[in-house]
């Protein structure tokens, strides 16, 4: 079966050229060239597709300098697996995205243990696609010169797509790699897809408990996708449903719904974070300290996402204790934290000081600065502080309201 892939609504006119030039290159080396996995998924889903992922049936390095020396942008190139990413030549890279293809050697893998990175050997197309995680990634889209459009599909995932089904491809998969466990739920979330019955009967105590093997990293990587997905909440309900998460780590909580229509940022409070450091916050931030640290060291947060996590939890236990306070003394107490936890205690208190400091008190300073006062004749340390912040608590609590007023106010604190 050919596939047609000219419908600008799934493929941009830059992307179907670059398929042509590597179509071309491929067939004049003689190296069988496949677009794979989830862009060939998306394609039959009717969906435009970014990621394009590049499988040969040879060697994907060398295959990748020939790319460099036709087309030009840069290689790297990762030996052990036998793959490379060509970065595409600026040219290339402003009309497309993102601006690099992955390039790979069709190989089978093996697992020494439950959960171990597979070991991996150069292979056939066939047995690449037999390696994978559902049938509805197990498919390819021969690219090389008259094949160009053929569909390879061995484990008849076109007919899971049409009828909505996730199936693994073997009994032990989700021992093999329980992190295929977050993807089956995302796909089902993302697609209103639901786990063929043998698939959903390996989800079970056998492969949940291969998570204790598992790195924190690995695991964080699989949330944070899922945090990015539009349907992230009916996500980790699902995930709480099949009791993933206390194989994880016990003090993982459920997911509050009360929580849920917070995922979606404010874009027009010019708050910088991505939807996962959010959603960590929010999922997290009702716990104890202990249980707050105990979990982001078994996760591997970075020290600015556990940071986050325990202010916003320390803020909202801090609130009753500055309701009704002079906007300086808000403005003192919150400058510290970082404006993410800040703003997720807004969300869930409804606090309007909170607001009013993300929107307006933070951004309040004194004319005056440290030149100032040096030229004023005030020798360097403590007190410049101390006198610049008393400066603009003024101004925040309203007792000066313009430039003379600081200046008489600077001439009294003097």
């Amino acid at each position: 079966m050919k596939m047609g892939l000219e419908n600008e609504r799934i493929i941009s006119n830059r992307q179907l050229i670059l398929l042509r030039d590597i179509s071309s290159l491929s067939a004049e080396l003689n190296m069988p060239c496949y677009l794979v996995g989830g862009s060939v998924r998306d394609i039959l889903l009717e969906q435009p597709i970014n990621d394009l992922d590049i499988v040969l049936e040879a060697n994907a390095i060398e295959f990748g300098n020939a790319l460099v020396k036709k087309i030009g942008g840069r290689l790297t190139t990762h030996q052990k697996f036998h793959t490379a990413i060509w970065h595409l030549p600026e040219s290339l890279a402003e009309h497309i995205q993102p601006s690099f293809l992955d390039l790979i050697t069709a190989r089978s893998e093996t697992y020494k243990t439950p959960g171990a990175l597979p070991t991996v050997t150069p292979s056939t197309m066939e047995a690449d696609l037999r390696r994978r995680d559902f049938t509805i990634n197990a498919m390819a889209i021969r690219l090389d010169g008259d094949h160009f459009g053929e569909l390879l599909d061995p484990l008849n995932g076109q007919s899971d797509l049409k009828y909505g089904l996730i199936r693994i491809l073997h009994p032990r998969s989700f021992i093999d790699d329980p992190t295929r466990i977050f993807r089956a739920i995302r796909y089902e979330g993302r697609y209103s897809f639901h786990l063929e019955s043998s698939t959903s009967e390996s989800i079970n105590s056998t492969s949940l408990d291969i998570f204790r093997m598992l790195s924190g990293e690995r695991i964080r990587h699989e949330l944070d996708l899922i945090f990015e997905e539009e349907q992230a909440l009916s996500m980790i309900q699902r995930l709480q449903e099949l009791d993933t998460f206390k194989y994880i780590h016990q003090k993982l909580p459920d997911f509050n719904p009360a929580y849920s229509d917070f995922l979606e940022m404010d874009m027009g409070l010019d708050i910088p974070a991505s939807r996962a450091a959010l959603g960590y916050i929010l999922w997290l931030m009702d716990l104890n300290e202990d249980a707050i640290l105990s979990i982001s060291r078994r996760l591997e947060f970075t020290s600015e996402l556990t940071h986050s996590v325990w202010a916003a939890s320390q803020l909202k236990k801090s609130l009753p204790f500055l309701t009704n306070s002079k906007p300086s003394l808000w403005a003192l107490a919150l400058e510290k934290l970082p404006l993410l936890s800040v703003y997720v205690v807004y969300l869930d208190s409804g606090e309007g000081s909170l607001l009013n400091y993300i929107s307006f008190w933070r951004h309040v300073k004194p004319h005056t600065t440290g030149n100032d006062l040096k030229a004023h004749g005030l020798p360097p340390g403590p007190r410049y502080g101390e006198i610049l912040t008393q400066l603009r608590a003024a101004w925040l609590d309203g007792e000066i309201t313009n430039e003379k007023e600081e200046k008489e106010l600077l001439n009294t604190l003097l």
